[in-house]
């Protein structure tokens, strides 16, 4: 079967505390558009989903933000929304096409429901909401069939405009591969060294982890190193295998099961110890959750566990929300075997 190397997206951050905002996530999802050559129903489109989301925020939600991605590989426009409160209370009434948040020009989150290829909302009152869509080319063409789905935020640190974290997935029949890499420090020189660890794992993405760990460990000895893990997971025989070095965070957790991924000590292209191999069961209906160290390693799953079933993006979203670090560069990818 054909093994697909799916290359990580970062998305670029827009603080919704002003109108003005909205236009300007709008114009940043329209040149995204553009380079992939996108035509005007589709940009007309995506122009829609930013604007009702982003004006969604900036009236009625607190701490909002418009998270965009360009994601070229499926000819697609990630917008997620997040808001710190107050809740939506009733989600299904807001969800009716022709229920608008205040004249906005699409009638609101139905609309966005309709215009996007894909669309999941989560609320909590009054912890708040978060919400993802994409809008994706028309006949664009689909990545292989695979075993699982898989959801990503990564976000420069604050004043960057490079991410020094970097990851890739790469999908099997009823294996996933992932690799996550942080480079030392954030900005122009820890993003050469993850583009270095991503470049090492793209060679033989579907290869031994260990393997993997020690190739990308090779590779850095000429940039200021990374901290990386690589993850193998099973469908099949449901297990979780994986080796690393370096402040890479995990968990495998579903409503009844909660282990953690911990990686040894030390900085791939600086030194290492040999990769030793770690393995996990992966039970039903549990996520991988993968987390560079812009993200609290102390976080409980309470506000996890509705979204089990869910849009794996929404999961990375809320951990991002609440347990960002504020100061560093944060990615979090999050796994989940498709039921």
């Amino acid at each position: 079967m054909e093994v697909a190397t799916v290359t990580g997206w970062t998305h670029k951050a827009f603080a919704i505390d002003d109108a003005s905002r909205v236009g300007e996530a709008r114009r940043h999802a329209a040149r995204a558009a553009a380079e992939m050559g996108w035509d005007e129903v589709d940009a007309g489109r995506l122009a829609l989903v930013v604007t009702e989301l982003g004006t969604n925020l900036q009236r009625h939600a607190q701490g909002g933000q418009l998270l965009i991605a360009a994601r070229p590989q499926s000819l697609e426009v990630e917008v997620v929304a997040i808001d710190a409160g107050p809740g939506i209370p009733d989600l299904a009434l807001a969800m009716r096409d022709g229920h608008s948040s205040s004249s906005t020009p699409g009638t609101g989150l139905g609309a966005v429901s309709r215009l996007a290829d894909e669309f999941d909302l989560h609320s909590s009152t009054p912890g708040g909401t978060v919400g993802v869509a994409r809008v994706r080319m028309k006949n664009a063409a689909e990545l292989p069939a695979s075993a699982f789905t898989i959801g990503a935020i990564c976000l420069p640190a604050p004043y960057e405009t490079v991410s020094g974290d970097g990851w890739a997935c790469a999908l099997d029949g009823d294996q996933a591969t992932v690799l996550l890499a942080d480079g030392l420090g954030h900005g122009p020189e820890a993003a050469k060294a993850a583009e270095a660890a991503i470049g090492a794992f793209a060679r033989a993405p579907a290869g031994d982890v260990c393997e993997t760990v020690q190739r990308v460990h090779h590779e850095l000895q000429t940039t200021r190193g990374a901290a990386v893990c690589a993850v193998r997971i099973d469908a099949d025989d449901s297990s979780v295998s994986y080796s690393g070095a370096g402040n890479i965070a995990g968990r495998v957790l579903s409503g009844v099961f909660d282990k953690s991924i911990v990686t040894q000590h030390g900085t791939a292209g600086m030194r290492i110890r040999k990769p030793e191999l770690a393995s996990l069961e992966l039970p039903d209906h549990a996520l991988v959750v993968l987390h560079s160290d812009g993200i609290e390693t102390r976080w409980t799953v309470d506000r996890i566990r509705p979204l089990l079933q869910r849009d794996p993006t929404l999961v990375a979203a809320v951990l991002l929300r609440d347990h960002t670090r504020h100061r560093d560069d944060a990615t979090v990818v999050v796994i989940r075997r498709k039921e």
